[in-house]
């Protein structure tokens, strides 16, 4: 009895970087996308709150993710410039790039977990309102937005980190040059037999302008 072994198919082996390619393309994009909508979303919510006593009553206070840090928010818009970036550039310039994503990412994250517990914010309203620079926050509580925002920093380093493995597979934004960087080849125009200075530059490529 005899067994026949399959051979995968040539065109297929060549196939799958291709596919992979273009699967961690779109993962990237995705990733860096919402990652930097989620950061920046977050960063408008309020991540804690308090009181101050002012004339013998407690006043509350509320602190957005702004008011406590601006990183987060910053490193994003720049995580989505470099995310952009990277199909404008290439080679040396890609890597450089990439990286740049990668640590918009990981700032944005240590930026929003170090935003959890600092109440400097609300110490300052708790000043401005009580008109006392001593004055400080108290009854403190903290939201999950820095959590939110931080995971929105994860989602960004995950995108620079794709970049940085599979990106010198990716193609570039100029749509005339292959994937090796060769430029396409451009087509000819057809001849116009009306015209002789048509078939002049014809014969001068060495094409038969009759078209027999």
């Amino acid at each position: 009895m005899e067994y026949v072994t399959a051979v995968p198919h040539p065109r297929s082996e060549a196939a799958a970087p291709v596919r992979f390619a273009r699967r961690s393309l779109a993962l990237a994009l995705l990733c860096g996308a919402v990652g930097a909508a989620v950061a920046l979303l977050s960063s408008r919510q309020g991540w804690s709150a308090g009181t101050v006593t002012v004339a013998g009553g407690d006043f509350p206070l509320t602190a957005k993710g702004s008011d406590v840090t601006g990183v987060p928010a910053a490193l994003a818009i720049v995580g989505l410039a470099a995310l952009v970036a990277v199909f404008a550039v290439r080679r040396a310039g890609r890597l450089l790039v990439s990286v740049l994503l990668a640590l918009s990412g990981a700032g944005t994250v240590v930026a929003a977990l170090l935003g959890v517990t600092d109440s400097s914010a609300l110490d300052e309203k708790a000043a401005q309102a009580a008109g006392d620079t001593s004055a400080t926050a108290s009854a403190l509580t903290h939201t999950a937005w820095p959590y939110v925002a931080a995971l929105g920093g994860a989602l960004i380093l995950v995108a620079g980190l794709l970049a940085l493995r599979y990106g010198r597979r990716w193609p570039a934004m100029s749509g005339r040059y292959e994937r090796d960087g060769t430029p396409r080849p451009r087509r000819a125009k057809p001849v116009d037999p009306d015209r002789p200075e048509d078939l002049w530059k014809a014969l001068d490529r060495g094409e038969d302008p009759t078209g027999a």
